[in-house]
């Protein structure tokens, strides 16, 4: 499935196994992050490297590779600590393919890619279970085809903003209102006096109307 997606040329192909107690050596874990290693994850397999010499696209002073790993989990969930470890082990980009039986999902860390010069991983972006994004691997460099990657996981109303950094601000805004709408419909829910209740509604109504204008404002 993942050959099947990923249209990239055959020197790109790795397949090669990590062991999970590369990263313990890399990094002075905790127990307890050692033993969600050993709870969550099946295997890692590094699965692609995008070079230069692998995939003929430039590489930049920001984007030297790009890694696409598969990650096959004991259960399905994705085990977000664990990438904190791996990003914070491998300095470059990592596009992430999950699979738990049957069940597949993606996910893909920005590192220093709006203006700032840390590579650590500063958000994670991650698809729905059984939903592929539309990655397009091509680009006049690899720090455009990093940034395409990206721009797979983001709302749809956010892309047309065209500069890069505009996109994943727009994107967070969008992420931030909806999250905020969710968590308050579900304080209104359980809300019991009733002044408290209609103030609760006029705030979730504001959120609802600035998000419908952040998507329009971006949409015009």
């Amino acid at each position: 499935m993942i050959n099947a997606k990923f249209k990239l040329p055959h020197d790109a192909i790795v397949n090669k196994f990590i062991a999970k107690t590369k990263f313990y050596e890399r990094a002075a874990l905790s127990s307890k992050i050692q033993n969600e290693f050993t709870r969550k994850i099946q295997k890692i397999t590094w699965k692609y490297k995008l070079a230069e010499k692998t995939v003929g696209i430039s590489q930049t002073d920001r984007v030297t590779e790009i890694q696409i790993f598969q990650i096959e989990l004991k259960e399905r969930a994705i085990p977000k600590n664990i990438l904190k470890v791996i990003d914070a082990a491998i300095p470059y980009p990592i596009l992430y393919q999950f699979v738990y039986k049957d069940d597949m999902a993606f996910g893909v860390a920005l590192k220093g890619m709006t203006g700032k010069e840390s590579a650590a991983a500063r958000n994670y972006y991650f698809s729905e279970w059984n939903q592929c994004p539309d990655f397009d691997f091509t680009g006049i460099d690899l720090e455009k085809v990093y940034q395409k990657i990206i721009k797979a996981f983001v709302h749809t109303e956010a892309k047309s903003r065209g500069d890069f950094a505009a996109i994943i601000d727009a994107d967070n805004q969008i992420k931030n209102l909806e999250k905020e709408i969710v968590t308050l419909s579900g304080k209104i829910k359980k809300e019991k006096q009733f002044n408290r209740k209609v103030e609760m509604n006029k705030s979730l109504l504001a959120k609802r109307s600035q998000l419908k204008m952040i998507k329009g404002d971006i949409q015009g």
